[in-house]
């Protein structure tokens, strides 16, 4: 569980963002302004990623960013209106407002991440690729493949200490077969 982070330390990171990034939309500005100056609507602000998922998030973009200069949901309602957006987040001072704000790096400047905080509301599955997935089944797939190899092998090996030939021709017909539906079920990429 991480610590909850404090209206000091969202306030100055707020003033810090503003004195160092051009936002995309003049009203994004007086929005950061309005939070910065009222600590009971700061103390329910949390920056996270991926605002999108959340009940009530905003997402809002500086000039160096490629994303959308302005984004407001609410229970999955999106706007792009400023003004809405800002009505909204007076009248509603006593729910929780998740803001995102892209600009260059972000992911990497230590301001930020000082006051990110994790978005409970991400899918699980949400940074899982269809890509990784796949990887993932065949690394099973090669570790399941290579531990009944190597048992066999032992088999084979412990067949020759006790010089036993049936279970040594049992065995290595066994083996040849699992090499055999391993090399035509692998990709290629795992047969290295």
């Amino acid at each position: 569980m991480q610590a909850p982070i404090s209206i000091q330390d969202k306030k100055t990171f707020i003033e810090w963002f503003l004195n160092h990034y051009q936002l995309k939309k003049r009203e994004s500005v007086w929005i950061l302004n309005y939070l910065v100056n009222h600590d009971n609507l700061l103390n329910n602000v949390h920056f996270i990623r991926e605002a999108k998922f959340c009940p009530r998030g905003i997402i809002i973009s500086s000039q160096c960013s490629d994303d959308a200069p302005f984004r407001f949901y609410k229970n999955h309602l999106v706007t792009t209106d400023a003004e809405k957006s800002f009505h909204d987040i007076r009248m509603n001072r006593e729910e929780a407002l998740y803001v995102q704000l892209n600009f260059h790096n972000s992911i990497q400047n230590a301001s930020y991440v000082a006051v990110v905080e994790d978005n409970p509301f991400i899918p699980e599955d949400y940074y899982i690729t269809k890509s990784d997935e796949e990887t993932a089944t065949q690394l099973l797939e090669k570790v399941v493949y290579d531990r009944e190899k190597k048992k066999i092998q032992e088999a084979i090996d412990y067949s020759l200490d006790i010089n036993d030939q049936h279970m040594f021709m049992k065995l290595t017909k066994k083996l040849h077969i699992l090499e055999s539906n391993n090399n035509q079920n692998q990709p290629k990429l795992l047969n290295q």
